[in-house]
């Protein structure tokens, strides 16, 4: 049953998309923070520390677009439907508490034979100010959707150095990562329901393939960026093979020569790719080398 190329330009919202300091600390915590060292990462883990400022783990702009999923684009089995690539772009730091504007258009439909992706792309805008916060592309892989003649699309270059990486770090999800990480807005039962996980050959529920976005976000910008959430400008990544609750990541990333951008890769403890072709833009700032 494919999916339906005419669908290509359809939009919905605006709608107005509202949250709390409370909010963006679930999120921090449903990405891992605070996990290995309670007190390390009480910037994104608590709003009342003394000499702390709040900040949100910036890949919250993708949780907080995301709505109810994607848009009407046919006929697919949402069994087969998983994420397959996602973009970020944010014009500075999320604001810990807010209220914007979402607006999803369905952007393109490539067809891959027997699959498809479905890209659409989100906008977020401060609804105080009408100043855009982010914008985010979600490709959505359809498996059994394709075989409808329509352009396969195709995918940028990028190629990691021949070097050892400038970062490695190593962090362990929780056996109830999915359980928590879901409270974030993401309910799709391929997560928690055992029964709906096999329909979909897996042989139990999965790790959202976001919420390994948000893990690998959040270490990005605490060894990359010094800890500044607001020198995040963009990351870019490819979700590979699924993770399962309590697996390791093991996230790496290369510095390109300028410093202004950062090609990275998260595997599993096997050395396995789970988030792949990943690029990550920076602001200029203190370089940082960690915490």
């Amino acid at each position: 049953m494919p999916v339906d190329p005419s669908r290509v330009g359809t939009t919905v919202g605006p709608r107005a998309v509202d949250w709390t300091e409370r909010d963006s600390l679930l999120y921090a915590l449903a990405v891992g923070a605070g996990q290995r060292d309670p007190l390390a990462e009480l910037a994104f883990t608590t709003e009342n520390s003394e000499g702390v400022a709040q900040q949100v783990v910036p890949s919250f702009a993708v949780v907080l677009g995301f709505g109810e999923g994607l848009p009407d684009v046919g006929e697919y089995d949402p069994t087969r439907a998983v994420h397959a690539e996602q973009e970020m772009f944010l014009t500075g730091p999320l604001p810990a508490r807010g209220r914007a504007w979402a607006t999803t258009t369905v952007t393109d439909v490539w067809d891959k034979g027997r699959d498809a992706i479905v890209w659409t792309e989100t906008t977020l805008v401060d609804a105080g100010t009408d100043r855009l916060l982010a914008r985010c592309r979600t490709g959505a892989f359809l498996g059994g959707a394709g075989g409808f003649g329509g352009e396969r699309g195709s995918s940028p270059s990028w190629e990691l150095p021949d070097r050892a990486p400038d970062v490695e770090v190593t962090v362990s999800t929780r056996p109830e990562q999915a359980l928590l990480y879901r409270l974030t807005g993401d309910r799709n039962p391929l997560h928690s329901d055992p029964a709906f996980a096999a329909r979909g050959g897996f042989a139990r529920p999965i790790l959202h393939g976001l919420c390994t976005y948000g893990y690998t976000t959040r270490i990005l910008v605490n060894e990359l960026a010094g800890a500044d959430a607001g020198r995040l400008a963009s990351v870019r990544g490819r979700f590979t093979r699924p993770v399962f609750p309590g697996d390791d990541l093991v996230i790496r990333a290369w510095r390109t020569e300028d410093d202004s951008e950062v090609l990275f890769r998260t595997t599993n403890s096997a050395g396995e790719p789970v988030l792949d072709r990943g690029v990550v833009g920076l602001r200029p700032g203190t370089d940082g080398g960690g915490r």
